[in-house]
């Protein structure tokens, strides 16, 4: 089975970045959605994430805002992926592809659930996350259809993700990775050190 991808999102600080890379991060996450306790700015995010290794992915966190805003931000930020959390296309994840960005769509657990037979073959074939209906609120979803028919490519698992259930939900819903953000916080936008290395530890023990 291949390496469990683990991204460690909502990251504002050096402390924060260095500690989701110390301990095996595949990505880290700046989000630049407006009204998210957790949104920063483009230059913040592209110095905290020149201190990433190239080998592990900046992810730059979006919704429902205009493409060209985007990609302006994106390129700013100089972040290796862009990931869509709202109601964007399959043809805005394709313009940032011919972009030269990494793309990763989210949707809520409800909105993947009601997609058409047709509309899921193609999203198959993106990297999707699967969520619950309020991201970043730190509630767990109900997975049973999910679990039915699960994604055929590589989705992630999100939505009150933390290290205590981490290992038990990737045992049991056997996603390609997971996303947290919420889970590993001391307080709503402030990242703990701490559980950032217990969450990891936790997700990489289960695989």
């Amino acid at each position: 089975m291949p390496q469990l991808y683990i991204k460690i999102c909502g990251l504002s600080t050096p402390e924060s970045v260095a500690a989701a890379v110390e301990a095996g991060a595949d990505a880290v996450g700046f989000v630049f959605a407006p009204g998210s306790p957790r949104t920063v700015g483009a230059e913040l995010a592209r110095t905290l994430g020149a201190a990433v290794p190239e080998s592990i992915e900046t992810v730059g966190v979006f919704r429902n805002q205009p493409l060209a805003e985007v990609m302006d931000i994106a390129a700013r930020a100089a972040v290796s992926t862009v990931q869509l959390h709202g109601d964007e296309s399959l043809d805005d994840i394709r313009a940032l592809q011919a972009a030269g960005f990494k793309t990763l769509r989210a949707f809520s657990v409800d909105a993947f659930e009601a997609l058409p037979e047709n509309e899921r073959l193609q999203w198959d074939a993106e990297r999707i996350l699967i969520d619950a209906v309020e991201p970043g609120a730190g509630v767990t979803f109900d997975a049973t259809n999910v679990l039915a028919e699960p994604p055929a490519g590589m989705w992630l698992l999100a939505g009150g993700l933390n290290p205590g259930n981490v290992a038990g939900l990737v045992k049991t819903l056997k996603p390609s990775g997971v996303d947290v953000s919420s889970g590993v916080e001391s307080s709503r936008g402030i990242k703990d050190n701490g559980l950032i290395t217990d969450f990891i530890r936790a997700a990489r023990s289960a695989v």
